[in-house]
């Protein structure tokens, strides 16, 4: 038996294998003559590629739920009816793949108004067509922008943006949605209390610093069907153990085996377990890095769990599934340096990846 390459079904939706793309951004969005913040053609063929080659799910990249929560001018949006169209058409092409079409809808924060990476990633000047950032406090990102304090009526907005941009998602034909609480942007930081100095219901204590994250999961899951799943992206760490300077507790994986438990009775169906990217931290180099840390929040926390983080290796993939580590992997690098990887990976294991079902021969 091969765990890789059976079914999951959620709800009442059927993933066909737990072979997963993970949302990367591409910072591809803006081009000569296509609507800010919608998918064009490299879209199509960036997902639809792999989608062809055998994964079970593809979840789109991180798409903003305002225009000033996208990481840069290149990212994804669906904070506007007017891009649905353009968002209609990827997940179609998705789905015509043979895979099932995920969104991960975003709000950056702090870090929010950068450069694509490869032009060198800093903060874009408002007068060079950047905007101003905000978030829990008034605590920059080191080197960036230091960002305004979320008042009560901004956290609000924002929450309803969340569901806006669900409500979007749905009509643009997406069957999983994914809620970005990781890697720093917006809801990442404030869950750490090293972005969260906040003395009111959203500051404070574990539980006021996640009612935003559990507001939104209430959101989302008011306009999105109940036969359909929500995902919950958390950073289990922010492999710091406490701040040099103040001495103030970080994010820790307790934190979020309890936020996952939470998370689950507001009706996420599983929790996508990445790390960091909080604030510059020594990161482990290990391979498993970040999938010991996906094994433990599932034992601990009872809740469904996909690992992420350098899972190139077929068996190593394989034995995750199969030793109850997690429910699923989300697959990064080495689906965009193979967009067949999961056929690939179903031949090395002796499965039926798509094609082999479709055509009967061995990639």
């Amino acid at each position: 038996m091969t765990e890789l390459f059976e079914p999951l079904t959620l709800r009442g939706t059927t993933i066909p294998n737990r072979v997963w793309m993970s949302p990367m951004c591409t910072y591809s969005a803006f081009s000569e003559g296509s609507e800010i913040g919608a998918p064009n053609d490299f879209h199509l063929a960036h997902y639809a590629s792999r989608a062809a080659g055998g994964v079970g799910l593809a979840v789109v990249e991180a798409t903003g739920v305002l225009p000033e929560g996208r990481i840069s001018p290149y990212d994804l949006g669906l904070w506007d009816d007017s891009q649905i169209p353009a968002h209609r058409r990827l997940a179609a092409a998705i789905a015509e793949s043979g895979a099932l079409p995920g969104i991960q809808l975003a709000h950056a924060g702090r870090k929010a108004s950068m450069e694509r990476p490869w032009l060198g990633g800093g903060p874009i000047a408002e007068d060079e067509g950047g905007w101003p950032v905000a978030g829990p406090s008034a605590i920059a990102f080191p080197g960036y922008a230091e960002p305004a304090e979320m008042t009560l009526a901004d956290i609000a907005a924002v929450v309803a943006a969340w569901a806006e941009s669900a409500r979007r998602a749905l009509a643009a034909g997406y069957e999983v949605v994914e809620v970005h609480g990781a890697h720093g942007y917006l809801l990442h930081s404030f869950l750490s209390p090293l972005s969260n100095n906040r003395t009111d219901s959203y500051g404070g204590s574990l539980e006021n610093r996640a009612r935003i994250v559990l507001e939104v999961l209430d959101a989302v899951r008011s306009v999105w069907p109940e036969d359909k799943p929500v995902f919950l992206r958390i950073s289990t760490t922010d492999w710091v153990a406490e701040n040099p300077e103040d001495g103030r507790d970080a994010w820790t994986l307790a934190d979020s085996i309890v936020l996952s438990r939470w998370a689950s009775d507001h009706g996420a169906d599983l929790i996508d377990a990445s790390s960091g990217a909080l604030v510059p931290a020594k990161i482990p180099h290990r391979d498993d890095y970040q999938t010991r840390n996906a094994a433990e929040l599932k034992a601990a926390s009872g809740t469904l769990v996909a690992a992420v983080g350098r899972i190139g290796d077929p068996a190593v993939a394989q034995e995750l599934l199969a030793s109850g580590s997690a429910d699923a992997v989300f697959i990064g690098r080495a689906l965009l340096r193979d967009a067949s990887w999961a056929n690939n990976a179903a031949a090395a294991l002796g499965a039926r990846g798509r094609f082999i079902r479709q055509y009967d021969y061995a990639v």
